[in-house]
């Protein structure tokens, strides 16, 4: 089954020091994310990064500070795991990568069946695209040492969630 590696907003606006939604152990799964993507890359697998792209009055701003508004730095990959020329980007708005985005469509023109989730925010953007990839099909797999949350108890509920409820592998 051909698989896609997949980098969910690793950005300024969630990993430098004074950002508006750093996630705490997002420093500590950069080398691990690295491997990840130098081996997808040997291999000729679909490398995709999934990033937040915010208009400035964004209703999620409402919820959560203001942040990866398209265009700013905040809104740009880190430089530790820059895309590649064949890398692929999909901007998206909500937590889910596959909300009003073409990311399935993407996926299924590269005869993608099964998804490599990385990055952030474990219980929140990994957890729901990963709930949205298992309603459409896809085996999704999540390496727990490429994924951080914002706090320790959300890391472990959403790893419950995606073992117990979506029976996603945990890796």
């Amino acid at each position: 089954m051909k698989q896609a590696l997949i980098i969910v907003d690793m950005l300024n606006d969630f990993f430098l020091e004074n950002a508006p939604l750093r996630v705490p152990g997002a420093t500590k799964i950069v080398p691990n994310i690295k491997r990840r993507l130098d081996k997808a890359r040997g291999r000729g697998e679909p490398v995709i990064y999934l990033c937040d792209s915010h208009h400035p009055n964004d209703s999620e701003f409402q919820v959560w500070p203001v942040h990866a508004v398209a265009g700013t730095p905040g809104a740009q990959i880190i430089d530790q795991l820059r895309p590649s020329k064949e890398s692929m980007i999909v901007k998206k708005t909500r937590y889910s990568g596959f909300y009003q985005t073409d990311l399935d469509a993407l996926l299924q023109g590269l005869g993608v069946g099964r998804l490599v989730l990385t990055g952030v925010v474990t219980n929140i953007c990994i957890l729901y695209t990963a709930a949205d990839a298992v309603m459409r099909g896809y085996e999704v797999l999540v390496p727990q040492d490429c994924v951080a949350a914002l706090s320790d108890e959300d890391q472990k509920f959403a790893l419950k969630q995606l073992t117990e409820v979506l029976k996603v592998k945990v890796i």
